[in-house]
């Protein structure tokens, strides 16, 4: 199954568009359907960066917007492929799996993160800095980065405590094991890593062919965590 069809001919050029993409694929997919979990989650994240944006969180909001635009274009590429082995490898096993039964919401919106931000976030930060001809270790762009941890911390906390309800938790064996399985990941950990490679990437820029091989890698390895996110308990 693949997500109703969203795509423009050109990258998405604001954060309002984003959000709007964001909003119509919500309310195109069905429920329970795994790249709608994280989507829902996405949406809720990008908004938040709006008003950040909007309220002056950041000290370079014309690059922070050009780095956000980067990094949903290519969420929107993967949820726009016509199979999921049409999409990056990292996405694929979200994809594959996301009309699957056992499979709880949290777990499809974890592994959607951890897709996104291990495997798209280092992609969007080497392409950003290339284009806006700046290296990725500019202090007001590290400073930055780490402001969006904020947003990202609360979107994370809230899929969790929505999921977790006290008395059916303890009472439901597989409730906890999902739970167990989801504790193992950890977001500033993926952001901290996604930052590493993404200064491998940068290094490696007039490396094709070390470049490529980074790339593929990352893909493999991404897709191997979200598989385990993934498991149906």
């Amino acid at each position: 199954m693949n997500a109703p069809s969203t795509s423009q001919d050109s990258p998405i050029i604001s954060i309002a568009e984003a959000i709007a993409r964001m909003e119509a694929l919500d309310e195109a997919l069905p429920a329970g359907d795994g790249l709608g979990c994280f989507n829902h989650m996405y949406l809720g994240v990008m908004q938040q960066i709006a008003q950040g944006l909007s309220q002056g969180l950041f000290s370079d909001p014309v690059t922070m917007t050009h780095l956000d635009l980067v990094f949903a274009d290519l969420y929107f590429a993967a949820a726009d492929a016509r199979e999921p082995s049409a999409a990056p490898a990292a996405w694929q096993p979200l994809l594959n799996s996301r009309a699957e039964a056992g499979i709880e919401p949290v777990q499809f919106a974890l592994a959607g993160m951890n897709t996104h931000i291990s495997h798209d976030l280092p992609l969007a930060i080497a392409t950003t800095c290339a284009e806006l001809s700046f290296a990725p270790t500019a202090t007001v762009f590290r400073d930055d980065y780490e402001k969006v941890d904020q947003v990202l911390d609360a979107a994370e906390q809230s899929a969790r405590e929505s999921f977790e309800s006290g008395a059916i938790l303890a009472a439901d064996q597989h409730l906890q094991a999902v739970i167990n399985l989801i504790a193992n990941w950890n977001l500033n950990q993926a952001r901290e890593i996604a930052w590493d490679t993404a200064l491998a990437l940068w290094e490696a820029r007039d490396l094709p062919v070390a470049g490529d091989l980074l790339r593929a890698s990352l893909g493999r390895a991404v897709a191997a965590t979200s598989q385990l996110l993934l498991v149906a308990l």
